[in-house]
């Protein structure tokens, strides 16, 4: 009797040494994100076990490890670590159909569980930008579209153009067939300009399953628009004698054609002296008949164009010519010399290039000055001749009547010479002295 009780109190107190012990363990699990198609790792740890022994099983409560015994045949699932304080499986291939919660039990008295939920992520496919139709008119409306889908949770989509993000636009989302994945779409609208032609508009599908490396989508848009003129001169101030080039700078797409150089809104009246090449016409040796209004016309399969520059044709600098002055004549018996000097054409003009197309005889720029002082010098000098001329033939006329009014008085020939001779005696003494 003394034995059974005996018995029975070393029984109880096993029995308690285990109850104690097992109340120190319990199974530690985390839960697991993964993508799809990759791999995911499920770890179940006991800090303290006396050989009990722990198991995995699925969503569906199908064991898949019961320590390092293979429950479900399963060629994805496999043993990584298998020990009284461990049990470790993978999950390769992982599918949208794995994601749940699985749960490590750890076989004691009471059996204990610890739960892991394992997160698949749906990756979104490359996006495709729709609604682009090139050639784009300028000043059209445009509406481009970005489209991705198969993403979990759903993805993000921003836009950019010219690197410069876009907030104006629309979002739309909507569930795939399988009820686990998303399609996500974002609408951008915007009128195009010139400035849009060859930019790269950017779709950018952002999502955790990326890794920070986001999924673009790019559209390089083609913009047709009308030509835009501009007439730029060799220099501002174009001279007689100079060469003169006006360049004709067009921008359009298409191309404009050839552009087409009119004056004063008819066709280049000296072919010779003004010479179309490309988008350049040159005008050679000015002068002022060139005088007038050069437009320039660009013209493409979207319309045309045109700018117009003013040509004035300056003078170039000259030197006056010295002024001669001319003594005035006076009725004192006193001849006066007169000297004029004229400095010649060369030195009176700048020389300049002679102009091919100028008429005959016609030296430079200030032939008619010119001309006109010689012709008041010659006129003053012939003039002056003139009355020199009738001064002298009075003066003389004179003369000889005093010289004969000795011999007037004379009674006879005789007397009359001697009178004479005697006036020219006296003459000598009379001598009046010209200058």
């Amino acid at each position: 009797m003394i034995w059974k009780r005996s018995a029975v109190l070393r029984f109880y107190s096993v029995c308690g040494l285990l109850l104690q012990g097992s109340q120190g363990q319990f199974p530690l699990t985390q839960n697991v994100t993964v993508v799809e198609g990759g791999t995911a790792i499920l770890t179940c740890r006991v800090d303290q076990n006396d050989n009990t022994s722990l198991q995995w099983s699925n969503p569906a409560q199908q064991t898949l490890y019961f320590d390092d015994k293979k429950a479900l045949r399963d060629n994805r699932i496999e043993l990584v670590r298998a020990s009284w304080h461990e049990l470790s499986i993978s999950v390769s291939d992982v599918s949208l159909s794995d994601e749940g919660q699985y749960t490590c039990s750890l076989f004691t008295m009471p059996v204990k569980t610890s739960k892991a939920y394992l997160t698949v992520l749906g990756v979104p496919e490359k996006p495709q930008i729709s609604g682009f139709s090139s050639p784009v008119m300028e000043g059209d409306l445009m509406q481009l579209t970005c489209k991705t889908s198969g993403s979990k949770p759903a993805a993000d989509i921003r836009w950019f153009k010219n690197d410069k993000e876009i907030k104006d636009v629309k979002y739309l989302k909507e569930e795939d067939a399988n009820r686990k994945t998303f399609t996500v779409s974002s609408t951008l609208d915007f009128r195009v300009d010139r400035s849009d032609d060859g930019v790269a508009v950017i779709c950018r599908v952002d999502h955790e399953s990326l890794n920070a490396t986001p999924q673009v989508a790019m559209q390089v848009l083609e913009i047709h628009y009308t030509p835009s003129v501009k007439i730029i001169p060799s220099t501002p101030f174009p001279q007689e004698g100079q060469s003169l080039t006006l360049t004709c700078e067009s921008k359009g797409k298409p191309l404009p054609e050839p552009v087409l150089w009119t004056k004063d809104g008819a066709e280049l009246p000296d072919p010779d002296r003004m010479v179309v090449s490309g988008r350049e016409l040159n005008i050679l040796f000015l002068n002022k008949t060139d005088n007038g209004t050069y437009r320039c016309e660009a013209t493409n399969t979207i319309g045309q164009s045109s700018a117009e520059y003013v040509l004035i044709v300056h003078d170039l600098p000259t030197t006056l010519l010295p002024t001669t002055i001319i003594p005035s004549l006076t009725t004192a018996p006193v001849t006066t010399t007169v000297a004029i000097t004229t400095s010649p054409a060369t030195s009176a003009t700048t020389s300049s290039k002679r102009d091919p197309n100028s008429l005959a005889g016609q030296n430079g720029p200030d032939h008619a000055l010119i001309g006109g002082i010689v012709a008041v010098v010659v006129f003053v000098t012939l003039c002056s001749i003139f009355l020199l001329g009738r001064y002298l033939a009075r003066h003389k006329g004179t003369y000889l009547t005093n010289e004969a009014k000795g011999a007037e008085d004379a009674p006879d020939a005789d007397t009359a010479i001697i009178n004479a001779e005697g006036s020219q005696v006296n003459a000598e003494e009379k001598k009046e002295y010209f200058i």
